[in-house]
């Protein structure tokens, strides 16, 4: 089943949402301590996660595939919205920084043609953040949380798609280990939850995290897509 972008923004909203978004964006900026000046792209369905980068990144922009349908975000003078083709994205050449694909590696429609064309718009120093739905863990098959939906993946399985598309690896992490339930006793205790997963069973994390570089000595650049679609949306 594919990811609906409302569903997902309807889940954020609530306190599972909540709590499994705070835990996903702490170790996300474990590895990622600072944005300032830097140009962001998220992908996938990103919103929560920029957020918090939006006044000290230079530039965000949160691209959702078309298949997934629009989601909204208020736009500013630094920030924008937009959906378009996971094959087809709508710049032209390398700007980005940073791109964080988060609920879009695992509902992609071809992984390694969207894989391609964000090492085209990715700076060569540029990196790559993935957040998948951990095979081995409970969220993925759990269809209340947009965790459920498409193909989970192992940390191999990214690894070897990541080196397939001209990624190199750089480091590895897990999140979010209680149980994919809404009860106000678990949520709570979340934070126990993720110590004693990283120390003890990081297998079975909700999601894994990938950060990857492109490895720019294995490839010869893509060619600009000539047809490339993509519609703005702003939040009213």
């Amino acid at each position: 089943m594919v990811l609906d972008v409302h569903a997902a923004a309807d889940f954020y909203a609530t306190a599972q949402g909540v709590v499994a978004g705070r835990l996903i964006r702490d170790r996300v900026a474990k590895i990622w301590p600072s944005m300032a000046g830097l140009s962001v792209l998220g992908l996938g369905y990103a919103p929560p996660y920029l957020r918090p980068w939006r006044e000290e990144a230079r530039l965000t922009v949160a691209l959702t595939p078309a298949h997934l349908g629009a989601a909204r975000w208020p736009m500013g003078t630094a920030n924008l919205t937009c959906m378009a083709e996971e094959d087809a994205l709508p710049f032209s050449g390398p700007i980005f920084d940073r791109v964080l694909l988060i609920h879009g590696l695992e509902s992609s429609e071809n992984a390694r043609r969207m894989l391609r064309e964000i090492w085209r718009v990715m700076k060569d120093d540029g990196r790559l953040m993935v957040v998948t739905p951990n095979r081995q863990g409970m969220w993925a098959y759990f269809e209340k949380t947009p965790f459920g939906h498409g193909t989970p993946y192992s940390p191999g399985q990214v690894g070897r798609l990541l080196a397939s598309s001209l990624f190199r690896v750089e480091q590895r992490d897990t999140a979010v280990f209680l149980p994919p339930t809404e009860m106000r006793i678990v949520l709570r205790s979340n934070r126990l939850w993720e110590r004693i997963g990283h120390r003890l069973l990081p297998q079975f994390a909700g999601v894994t995290i990938t950060e990857a570089v492109k490895d720019v000595y294995s490839a010869m650049p893509t060619k600009p897509n000539a047809s490339r679609r993509f519609v703005l949306a702003e939040a009213p």
